[in-house]
C-alpha cells in the first residue's frame, strides 16, 4: 500500500516573487538616529549642565565648600571660601565656634530659603558639629561669579 491517496495529483504551488524589495526604509531610519545623535551632541555642547545650575545650588555648594574647607584647616576663615575679615564668632556658627576650635568637622545636614539679592545672599543652613545641631541663616557675597560666606 502507498502513502499516496488514488486520484490526488502532487500539487504544484507557484509563488510569485516579482515584487521588489527596498533598502529605503533602512537607509530612512539610519538618517533618522543620526539627525537624532546630532541634535544630543550640539544640545550638549551649545547649553552644558553647568550652565543649568541654579543660584539655589551655587548657594548651597558655597556653603558645603565652606563646611569642607573648615574641616581641613584650622584657619579661620579659610582661604577662598569667606570674605575677607569673616568672625565666626559674629556668625551664626557662634553657638558651636568652641566645637569648631577644638577641631570637630561642620556637617551640612541642611541648607534652605536661599534668597539671592543682587551680590548679597541669605539662607536658612543647619549644621551639625559633635552631634550638636543649630539652625541659622548664613549671609553670602557673591565675588567673581563666586558665592562667599559672609558676616
Amino acid at each position: 500500500m502507498s502513502d499516496q491517496q488514488p486520484g490526488v495529483e502532487d500539487e504544484v504551488i507557484t509563488v510569485d516573487q516579482t515584487d521588489s524589495r527596498s533598502a529605503w526604509p533602512f537607509i530612512v531610519a539610519a538618517v533618522v538616529a543620526a539627525l537624532v545623535l546630532v541634535a544630543v551632541i550640539l544640545g550638549g555642547v551649545l547649553s552644558p549642565a553647568e550652565k543649568n545650575v541654579t543660584e539655589a545650588d551655587k548657594i548651597a555648594a558655597a556653603v558645603r565648600n565652606y563646611a569642607d574647607a573648615r574641616g581641613r584647616t584650622d584657619v579661620s576663615p579659610p582661604p577662598g571660601v569667606a570674605c575677607v575679615g569673616f568672625d565666626e564668632r559674629k556668625s551664626s556658627l557662634t553657638p558651636q565656634v568652641g566645637d569648631l576650635e577644638t577641631g570637630k568637622a561642620i556637617e551640612i545636614t541642611e541648607v534652605k530659603d536661599p534668597m539671592v539679592d543682587g551680590d548679597r545672599a541669605k539662607a536658612t543652613v543647619t549644621t551639625k558639629i559633635d552631634g550638636h545641631e543649630a539652625t541659622g541663616t548664613w549671609s553670602l557675597t557673591r565675588s567673581d561669579d563666586r558665592w562667599l560666606i559672609c558676616n
